[in-house]
């Protein structure tokens, strides 16, 4: 067997190494795919905006997605996912602006309440319904 000197460092960019997901979690460190988190962060709140999706045209990697959003006003909004939050990145889909200096937020719930009162009635009367539900449930 011929043995060679390796210099992880040497990889070109594009070596597809970071899509192959048997890679993902090399050597027992715990990696977060923003991706997935991208995707759970549509699913959660789709219901509450006119269109929400993950960008395919930006680049997702293991520690940043973009996510699509636009509110029931109409207004289109790129935002960005990372370890920071979330964060409005342009102020149109699969965007971004590098002189845009928006704040983070915690969770998807307080960026979309900050951007849309829509979103805020809408997801405030889910709330209500669910309480309700389980109000009912409680009482059978």
């Amino acid at each position: 067997r011929m043995e060679t000197d390796f210099n992880p460092m040497e990889l070109p960019n594009n070596t597809g190494f970071e899509e192959d997901s048997d890679y993902r979690d090399f050597e027992g460190t715990e990696v977060k795919d923003m991706r997935l988190e991208a995707e759970a962060v549509v699913n959660d709140v789709l219901f509450a905006v006119s269109n929400m999706f993950v960008s395919k045209t930006l680049p997702c990697a293991e520690d940043v997605a973009y996510i699509n959003v636009e509110t029931r006003e109409r207004n289109r909004y790129c935002l960005e996912l990372t370890e920071a939050g979330l964060r409005v990145v342009a102020y149109d889909f699969d965007q971004t602006d590098d002189r845009l200096q928006t704040p983070y937020h915690e969770t998807v719930y307080s960026l979309l309440d900050s951007l849309s009162p829509a979103y805020r009635e809408v997801f405030g009367n889910a709330l209500l319904q669910r309480l309700e539900a389980l109000k009912k449930e409680s009482q059978s």
